[in-house]
């Protein structure tokens, strides 16, 4: 997702592929020098594409009133004055569910719950009506509670505003009740695509069943226990050649070890990337 908003550090960068945004391409190949290329990610950001980050307090700026890093970007972006841009922030606060936001604008980070400054980091992302909002585990840094309202909050959006959401999560809970399209990654790759229906009901890759035999299934007995994925994750600095997920799957071949997975095709909505998929793997 860095690659995709520009933000990758000095330790990554781009070196295959596209990134194709509203029918253009901005990937870093197409721009003649990385000043045109962060010249060109600058106007998109926060603009056309929005970021909703992981933990609040790493985000909002810690002496600046959230009024301040709330009309930044709508002034960046617009004509508006300064009054008009804090009439947007206003109404973007009470948009998120803030309350009393005529007060709370002039207040700092630090006067706010965890889950309200998440609020804030999303109508931050809302300012300019974005066509993407990518949602980097926006609910991690929060109790419970706090998480299921932050959720019905993306949930709300997404039904009301025409923007796309991405939403980055290791909780299949959440991923289930917002999400209609699923991409499972391991080892740095995509696995397995496809809908909701697809991942949930009829999933093909051996790590997106461990991941669904790890959750708690109220209809399950009382008795039965989860399964674990055994083994570690692959070290990323030295992958496998083959399937990164080689050495913890029960039933890898000696071809896993050795070649990357062919994609194979179920339907026009679902792939996987696994050998036991094989039109010549050996069937149980």
């Amino acid at each position: 997702m860095y690659s995709i908003i520009g933000l990758l550090s000095d330790n990554g960068k781009v070196t295959e592929g596209k990134v194709i945004f509203d029918g253009q391409d901005i990937s870093p190949s197409q721009f003649k020098s990385k000043k045109e290329y962060e010249a060109a990610l600058e106007k998109l950001r926060g603009n056309s594409m929005a970021m909703i980050f992981q933990d609040p307090m790493t985000f909002l700026n810690p002496i600046l009133k959230i009024g301040t890093q709330l009309i930044e970007p709508i002034l960046n972006h617009t004509n508006c004055t300064k009054a008009e841009a804090r009439e947007k922030a206003l109404e973007l606060m009470e948009k998120v569910g803030i309350p009393s936001a005529e007060k709370r604008i002039d207040q700092y980070p630090f006067e706010f719950s965890g889950g309200m400054r998440q609020r804030i980091v999303i109508a931050i992302a809302l300012a300019n009506n974005p066509k993407l909002i990518i949602a980097d585990e926006p609910t991690t840094a929060l109790d419970v509670t706090i998480q299921a309202q932050v959720l019905e909050l993306i949930d709300e959006l997404k039904k009301s505003s025409n923007s796309a959401i991405i939403m980055i999560s290791h909780d299949l809970g959440v991923v289930a009740k917002l999400c209609d399209r699923i991409a499972i990654m391991y080892g740095g790759k995509i696995v397995e695509i496809g809908t909701d229906k697809d991942i949930f009901y009829d999933p093909k890759h051996p790590y997106t069943k461990g991941l669904l035999n790890c959750i708690a299934n109220p209809e399950d007995d009382d008795d039965k226990e989860l399964e674990p994925i055994a083994g570690s994750p692959p070290d990323l600095l030295n992958p496998p050649k083959g399937c990164p997920f080689v050495d913890r799957c029960s039933e890898a071949m000696r071809i896993c070890k050795d070649v990357e997975p062919e994609v194979s095709t179920f339907s026009d909505t679902h792939q996987c990337a696994c050998w036991l998929l094989h039109s010549k793997a050996v069937k149980e």
